[in-house]
């Protein structure tokens, strides 16, 4: 089949890696083009990676040479651009979280489902080995009937304070990630969702409003509970851990390390360090995620729906609910 051609809207930090991914590494796709409101943005991208750069996204919308688009702007612009995409006909992968307001998601999830495009929503972590293995051993029924699923989510260092004020928070803009996982793992929706957290890494965190430090317990429609705990700053990397205990087992993710050699010494031993950011925990998760858009492209039922992208943003809110109240929040209370 031919290279899905794919124009990029939004060429900021996320965006630019997809571009890049997709240019360079992903052989069932190929970069088209490429726009972002920060027209330099794109046209250092345009020129860096050989693609046409756009001066509006209407540009690649009509566009004949562009088969989908990859929407990786601002949050809230996600909305308005996955309704031009259904629109204009376009397929569209849309970066997580779909948006800050069940309304808005569900104005995009009315127009996409009305013009039938494929839509991939971007929660790369399913497509992470480590963690895949651990919902295939559960989805194969290898630890029996799932007890619990703990989910270890720490940042190396919190981002940016003008991001945290548009970002909807931790449960938004981070746990959103673990709020999926705990859906994929388990392969149930969550029911009730009680959330506590502390600001204990800067205090200006919580002089715009939001939290660095959180534990989440969530109870699943098949009585599972899973743990998460989420802090913006651990000083030793990207740590990323999954866990899954069952009647008959259980199965775990862990770390991959920056190299797999030791040193051992009278001291003692000592192993090289995680990952430090993100881009060098989960390129191949990436470029799984775009493997698996290029195979929805060709018929295959999309692996991340906007289902997926809207449940965890109720999970979110209703942690956000659960931490302002002091109480357990059922997810029938948010929508």
């Amino acid at each position: 089949m031919s290279p899905v051609r794919i124009g990029v809207l939004g060429c900021g930090r996320i965006g630019r890696m997809h571009a890049e991914l997709i240019a360079k590494q992903v052989p069932s796709a190929e970069l088209a083009a490429v726009y972002d409101v920060v027209d330099a943005a794109a046209a250092a991208v345009a020129e860096e990676l050989g693609a046409r750069h756009a001066a509006a996204p209407e540009e690649i919308l009509k566009a004949d040479d562009v088969d989908a688009v990859a929407i990786c702007s601002s949050t809230h612009t996600h909305i308005d651009l996955l309704v031009a995409a259904a629109e204009a006909g376009k397929a569209a992968f849309v970066e997580k979280p779909l948006a800050l307001n069940l309304a808005d998601v569900d104005r995009g999830i009315a127009a996409a489902e009305a013009a039938g495009i494929p839509v991939q929503v971007g929660f790369n972590r399913r497509f992470d080995p480590s963690h895949r293995y651990v919902h295939d051993r559960v989805a194969e029924g290898e630890l029996g009937d799932v007890h619990l699923v703990r989910v270890s989510s720490r940042d190396p260092e919190p981002p940016p304070l003008m991001y945290l004020d548009e970002s909807g928070g931790i449960f938004c803009d981070m746990t959103i990630h673990d709020f999926d996982m705990i859906r994929f793992i388990t392969g149930s929706e969550v029911t009730e969702v009680y959330a506590t957290g502390a600001v204990r890494v800067d205090e200006a965190i919580g002089e715009v409003g939001d939290l660095d430090t959180a534990v989440i317990v969530c109870t699943h429609e098949n009585g599972a509970i899973s743990t998460i705990d989420n802090s913006r700053q651990a000083v030793y990397g990207y740590d990323q851990r999954v866990e899954a205990f069952g009647s008959a087992g259980m199965a775990a993710s862990e770390n991959p390390l920056t190299a797999t050699a030791v040193t051992r010494t009278a001291d003692g031993s000592h192993s090289p360090t995680l990952p430090y950011f993100f881009l060098e925990r989960y390129i191949p998760s990436y470029l799984a995620e775009w493997a698996a858009f290029a195979d929805m492209m060709d018929g295959t039922p999309s692996p991340v729906t906007l289902a997926d992208g809207r449940a965890p943003l109720v999970i979110g809110l209703a942690a956000w609910r659960s931490v302002r109240e002091q109480r357990p929040v059922r997810i029938d209370e948010i929508g």
